[in-house]
C-alpha cells in the first residue's frame, strides 16, 4: 500500500498493515514475551543490530510494531515509539534527550504531571527549565538560548486552551540553535487536526490514552521523530531509563480504536461547536476558552495550524464554590479526569489534575475543562444547562 497518497480517514483503517502467515485482517495479538531465533548465530546479529527481527517483547513486539509504525505515518514522522503511558512517552522523551547542565525552555501551562517532572524532578538532575507563554514570542525569544537543547510545549495546552504558533517558535529555536529539539504534545489535537512535525517541529508526544484509543479502555502514549532521535528515545528512554513498554494487548485495542478515530474526531468536534455555542451564551457561564472561537486570542493561529479545533472546552463559573455545585450536579456528564472517551467527561483542573500548579500555569480554581462525548449534543447541553441551575441554589 503506498500510504503517503492516502487521506488520513483511509491511513487510520489501512495503515502500514503487513498481512501475517494466517491472512488475518486483524493485526493479531503475540502475546509473548520473548522470541526464538533459527540459530546462535542470528540471536548474535540481533542484538548487535545488523540484522532486523525481534528479540524480547521489552525491545519489540509484532503488534506494537503495526501499532507504530501507523501512528508514525499519522504524524509525518520517520519513526515512533509505543509507552505504556503517556507520561512514560513524556519522560523518556525527555530524559533521553537531556543531560546534567541542559537548558530546556517549556510552556508555564503544561499537563500537571508534566509540569511536576520539568519543575521538580528535572532540577534534581541539574537540568534547568525556563517556563514561559509560548504564545508570547517576545518571551520565547528572550528565554531561548543558544545553548538550548530542548524546547517544549501542547499544541493546545491543557486545561487553558491555548494554541502555540509551532510554526513560529520550531524557526525561531532552530535559528538559535540547529540542533535544538523542539518537542509537542499533540494529545489533544491528535495527527488528524494538527501535525507539529510538518510545520517545524522535532518530536511528537501523545497520551494515546485518549482519542487514539478512544475507548477509555487502555493506558498508553507515543513519541514520534525522524529515526535518529527516535532510536535513543526507544534504546535509551525505553530501554533503559523507564521500561514502560506498551503490552501487546493494549497495542491491540488501539489499533481496533484507531480505525474509527476520524469518524470519532469529526463527531466530537461537531457535537463540540454545539456546545462551545451554548457555553457562550449562558448567562451562568463567565468566560469560554476553545480556539474555535474567533474571540480566543489564538484563533488566528489556530485557523492556520488546525484543521478543526477538537472536543475539549474551558469554561469559567462565577466562583469556585458555583464550580464545585455545577460538578455536583451533572447526570449525564462524567466527573472523570480524562478526554476522548465516547463519554462526555467533566473535572475541575484546579482540585484535580493540575491542583499542583493552577497559579504557575495561569488559570483560575472557577474553571471547568469539559471533554466532549460522541451522545447526542442537545442531551449534553441539558445536563449542564440543568447543573448551571441547580449550582445557583
Amino acid at each position: 500500500m503506498a500510504q503517503k497518497t492516502y487521506a488520513p480517514a483511509t491511513v487510520v483503517v489501512h495503515g502500514n498493515h503487513v498481512h501475517n502467515d494466517f491472512g488475518a485482517l486483524s493485526t493479531p495479538i503475540f502475546q509473548t514475551s520473548t522470541f526464538v531465533f533459527d540459530s546462535a548465530e542470528q540471536g548474535g546479529r540481533r542484538f548487535a543490530g545488523q540484522e532486523s527481527g525481534f528479540i524480547y517483547s521489552r525491545l519489540g513486539n509484532p503488534t506494537t510494531s503495526q501499532l507504530e509504525q501507523k501512528i508514525a505515518l499519522l504524524e509525518g514522522g520517520e519513526d515512533c515509539t509505543a509507552f505504556s503511558s503517556g507520561m512514560g512517552a513524556i519522560s523518556a522523551t525527555l530524559l533521553s534527550l537531556l543531560s546534567c547542565g541542559d537548558h530546556l525552555v517549556a510552556d508555564k501551562t503544561l499537563y500537571g504531571c508534566t509540569f511536576a517532572l520539568i519543575h521538580e524532578t528535572l532540577p534534581r538532575f541539574g537540568i534547568h527549565a525556563d517556563c514561559i507563554d509560548m504564545t508570547d514570542m517576545a518571551q520565547v525569544k528572550a528565554a531561548i538560548r543558544p545553548d538550548t537543547k530542548v524546547v517544549y510545549f501542547e499544541a493546545i495546552a491543557n486545561p487553558s486552551m491555548k494554541v502555540t504558533d509551532i510554526a513560529a517558535v520550531a524557526d525561531y529555536a532552530h535559528a538559535q540553535n540547529p540542533d535544538c529539539i523542539v518537542i509537542v504534545d499533540n494529545t489533544f489535537a491528535t495527527p488528524l487536526l494538527v501535525q507539529p512535525l510538518k510545520l517545524g517541529a522535532d518530536v511528537v508526544v501523545h497520551s494515546a490514552t485518549k482519542y487514539l484509543n478512544g475507548h477509555g479502555d487502555v493506558v498508553a502514549g507515543f513519541s514520534v521523530a525522524r529515526k535518529e532521535i527516535m532510536d535513543k528515545i526507544r534504546m535509551i528512554g525505553l530501554k533503559d531509563i523507564t521500561g514502560a513498554v506498551l503490552g501487546p494487548q493494549e497495542a491491540f485495542l488501539i489499533l481496533r480504536g484507531l480505525k474509527t478515530l476520524k469518524v470519532h474526531m469529526d463527531a466530537v468536534c461537531a457535537n463540540t461547536q454545539k456546545v462551545v455555542d451554548f457555553l457562550a451564551g449562558s448567562k451562568y457561564v463567565q468566560k469560554v476558552f476553545y480556539p474555535g472561537l474567533e474571540n480566543h486570542p489564538d484563533h488566528t493561529v489556530a485557523t492556520r495550524e488546525m484543521t478543526r479545533f477538537g472536543g475539549v472546552v474551558s469554561f469559567e463559573m462565577g466562583s469556585f464554590e458555583e464550580a464545585k455545585k455545577v460538578l455536583n450536579h451533572v447526570h449525564l456528564c462524567a466527573l472523570a479526569v480524562s478526554l476522548g472517551d465516547c463519554e462526555t467527561l467533566i473535572q475541575h483542573p484546579a482540585s484535580m489534575t493540575h491542583s499542583m500548579c493552577t497559579k504557575a500555569a495561569g488559570f483560575s480554581d472557577r474553571l471547568i475543562r469539559l471533554a466532549v462525548g460522541l451522545e447526542d449534543p442537545d442531551d449534553i447541553i441539558a445536563d449542564l444547562q440543568q447543573a448551571f441551575e441547580a449550582a445557583q441554589n
